[in-house]
């Protein structure tokens, strides 16, 4: 049992031009939370933030704090809410949570960019090093300035999703025939079709990944020319609701003879593939104009690979070989970008959440413990 205490931290942060929210309060005066674990001693800090999940109750807080370094699990202002999520936003809330920490006297700060939190932490850094983030993808501007991203001294890739965009464009179903129909597909190209797999053949996913491009590409085409439409009415909208359907349908959920690791056949990290692909939510299922535009198109100034080679600090990626999620493939485009550079450590078993495996929370611990003492 734990003998050191969690503290709520609430930091104020700048809004922003969009409605957020709607809560007048939260839009005018919006806050962000976290909870911090101080280590007795008070040398080395670490975040732990992901774009949207609450990460207050991450279950690296307590043990890495029991271990010697203080964590803070940190939320955004879009926390379990992404339909209007804007990531150069979301960096502006990280360099809060930066700032607290140096003005709290630590000395060394990291990022543990867990799950999709990793590629936030490559595109902080990579801006905190090199400020470029004026505007977001649909042209408004940001309002941040380089002071409101203080760097930091590492950055750790643990079940590491490259990006939020690859993972859309991954998971897309290009089955689709109609985009305002949940339900359309086209069955030569619907990998839940037992006709066409699994196993899947190398023509048969040459056309469906092909397919996924061109869908992916036809949906960024229309939100453009939609925003334009919109901005240039007489009395101008500045953004518009939609729905994206079925975006959960990556063949790799069926067949696990694509890019092996040890995941079991036939997984998806939220349960039964089809279903999830099918179901109420999933990622970018409900979305605004300008969040798809910085989050799951292909014009994201988000991408985690491209960002960290634009970074200079030490990198620790650890890799979780039973991933259903994070395949070996999504783990290979950070090594490529970063060769020689990023210290590696292979979690043999690990799952996407490591729920019931403490054993591999603590290898997790001990890896980024002997990193920090090596590198940091």
């Amino acid at each position: 049992m734990t003998s050191l205490t969690k503290e709520l931290v609430v930091l104020d942060v700048k809004p922003s031009i969009s409605m957020d929210s709607q809560s007048g309060i939260a839009q005018l005066w919006p806050k962000i939370y976290g909870a911090i674990v101080r280590a007795k001693d008070r040398k080395t800090a670490a975040i732990v933030m992901h774009p949207a999940s609450n990460f207050m109750g991450h279950y690296l807080l307590e043990p890495m704090a029991e271990a010697g370094i203080t964590m803070l699990g940190l939320n955004s202002r879009y926390v379990n809410n992404d339909s209007q999520l804007i990531m150069e936003r979301v960096l502006q809330d990280l360099g809060a949570g930066v700032r607290y920490l140096r003005e709290q006297g630590y000395e060394k700060i990291i990022l543990i960019g867990n799950s999709g939190g990793a590629a936030l932490a490559s595109y902080y850094q990579a801006q905190a090093e090199k400020f470029t983030a004026t505007h977001t993808p649909a042209g408004d501007p940001t309002g941040l300035v380089a002071e409101d991203l203080p760097p930091v001294d590492g950055i750790v890739l643990t079940a590491a999703h490259p990006g939020r965009s690859r993972l859309f464009a991954d998971w897309l179903d290009p089955s689709v025939i109609d985009e305002r129909d949940a339900f359309s597909a086209n069955p030569e190209l619907d990998m839940f079709n037992t006709a066409n797999g699994p196993a899947y053949s190398a023509e048969w996913l040459t056309r469906y990944r092909a397919a996924q491009v061109e869908r992916n590409a036809r949906i960024e085409q229309w939100a453009r020319a939609q925003l334009a439409f919109i901005r240039a009415m007489p009395v101008p909208v500045r953004d518009m609701a939609f729905i994206i359907y079925r975006t959960a349908a990556d063949p790799r959920h069926l067949d696990s003879s694509l890019d092996p690791n040890d995941r079991p056949a036939g997984s998806n990290i939220w349960g039964n593939p089809r279903e999830v692909n099918y179901g109420a939510n999933n990622i970018g299922r409900y979305t605004t104009i300008t969040a798809y535009l910085s989050q799951w198109a292909e014009c994201t100034k988000a991408d985690g690979p491209s960002n960290l080679i634009e970074t200079t600090v030490p990198v620790l990626s650890i890799e979780h070989t039973a991933d259903a999620s994070v395949v070996p493939a999504m783990n290979l485009l950070w090594k490529s970008r970063q060769p020689g550079r990023i210290s590696r450590h292979e979690l043999k078993g690990g799952t996407h959440y490591l729920a019931g495996q403490p054993e591999k929370v603590r290898e997790t611990i001990d890896a980024i413990l002997d990193w920090v003492a090596r590198a940091v």
